[in-house]
């Protein structure tokens, strides 16, 4: 195998931006080339807030990945989280003129181009359509039609939606930079790729993704998307409880939490003190790190019942297998997936994004680079599908073949298009 073309991913997040650069190796493993990663000022719950502050911490994040890679970034491939994140299920009907001819890709492509075309509330659209399982002439748990005979062709589908507003604040502030994007993915489906394997994807797990301002929430099984959920709290809720129950200032509190913090109170010694500095003069702080593991432990408890929530809705409680796997920068509390085990009943993992890493890649082995990593690899997964340009028809029979063009969504074509009229008025 040819080591491959190189790929950036963007991870705009709501404590951090990270640029990471990477190829795939001659032996199918990433190879990260460099990466760069800066405070994220200007973002809030995943949503920008602030153009200018966003576009220099982009700039920063992005002359670092340069300076470490020695590759000079045009082109990236952006993440998009945030609250303003709905999922919903949807079916699609063609009717064929001819039982004769097979079921082809275009069929398929014509399929997911009508549920593009789905009425969304004002302000919102699609950012992705993916196909769950397809029902020829009533006869449903059909993974791949192509090459099969029906008159009635119906599929359902897993619909992801956005504000388009956000998503244009992204876009800006990445065209700002001085950078062009690629492609727009969601958040939880590149952490995805990082942290999951095929067989805990069929065997039904869900995802579960900490991150500063936001919680992701992705559940697969039979090896499919089912259900794609964002919960408005993250980390720095967590920091702003352990900032107020302790009365000291922000970054104190932050370094606490990473330092001393647990997920579970009851893990820590009665008499166990940390002393912190006093402001200007003023005398030292002792603080129980037990009571500091109870605030942070109220909050986890808060996020993982809205977490369970979304499984229990979702319907698929029952069928989860491999139970529940935690990433993101939350993953790295201590405890947490005990936690998460207690009140869920399931079992659960840390997910590091080092499974498909070459050697070498040290630096982004954390969970914190899980979306980062998993950007890169959506990126090189759309680089192979244009180069192969004609998809096969034949071969692995258990993945649902998507849309041949690899679509975009409308949603990326509209953003171009702002953006590409607004340059023509200028």
């Amino acid at each position: 195998m040819e080591p491959s073309e190189i790929v950036v991913g963007l991870d705009i997040g709501t404590t951090k931006i990270v640029a990471i650069v990477g190829r795939r190796n001659e032996f199918g493993k990433i190879e990260i080339l460099g990466m760069g990663k800066s405070e994220s000022f200007g973002v809030a719950r995943g949503v920008v807030q602030n153009i200018d502050q966003t576009v220099q911490s982009i700039q920063t994040a992005v002359s670092e990945a340069e300076a470490k890679s020695g590759v000079d970034i045009k082109v990236v491939n952006v993440g998009i989280a945030g609250q303003h994140i709905r999922s919903m299920q949807h079916r699609g009907i063609k009717t064929r003129a001819s039982i004769e001819q097979e079921i082809s890709q275009n069929d398929i492509d014509a399929l997911i181009d009508d549920m593009y075309k789905l009425m969304m509330a004002p302000g919102e659209e699609i950012i992705h359509v993916l196909p769950q399982e397809y029902i020829i002439d009533n006869e449903s748990g059909i993974k791949n039609p192509i090459g099969m005979s029906g008159i009635r062709l119906e599929a359902n589908f897993h619909i992801i939606t956005g504000q388009i507003a956000a998503a244009r604040n992204i876009y800006k502030c990445v065209q700002k930079a001085g950078l062009e994007v690629s492609e727009l993915t969601l958040e939880p489906l590149a952490s995805a790729d990082a942290v999951l394997s095929n067989e805990e994807k069929e065997a039904g797990v869900v995802l579960v993704d900490i991150g500063g301002g936001t919680t992701d929430v992705a559940i697969f099984q039979d090896g499919i998307i089912r259900h794609t959920a964002v919960i408005p709290f993250g980390g720095n809720v967590i920091t702003e409880d352990v900032k107020e129950g302790c009365t000291i200032i922000k970054s104190q509190a932050e370094l606490l939490k990473i330092k001393f913090g647990s997920a579970l109170a009851s893990e820590n010694q009665e008499n166990e003190i940390v002393s912190i500095p006093g402001l200007r003069g003023r005398a030292h702080k002792e603080i129980s790190v037990r009571n500091l593991s109870a605030i942070i432990q109220a909050r986890m408890e808060e996020i993982v019942e809205h977490v369970y929530y979304e499984i229990k809705h979702s319907g698929y409680e029952k069928k989860l297998i491999a139970g529940i796997v935690v990433t993101g920068g939350g993953a790295q509390l201590k405890h947490v997936s005990q936690l998460i085990e207690y009140i869920t009943g399931m079992d659960t993992r840390v997910g590091y994004p080092n499974e498909h890493l070459a050697k070498g890649s040290e630096d982004v082995t954390s969970p914190l680079f899980a979306t980062s990593v998993g950007l890169v690899m959506k990126g090189l997964q759309t680089l192979d599908k244009q180069n192969k340009k004609m998809v096969s028809t034949t071969g692995d029979t258990k993945g649902i073949k998507g849309h041949s063009k690899e679509k975009t969504s409308g949603f990326f074509d509209k953003l171009k298009s702002f953006f590409d009229e607004d340059a023509a008025q200028k």
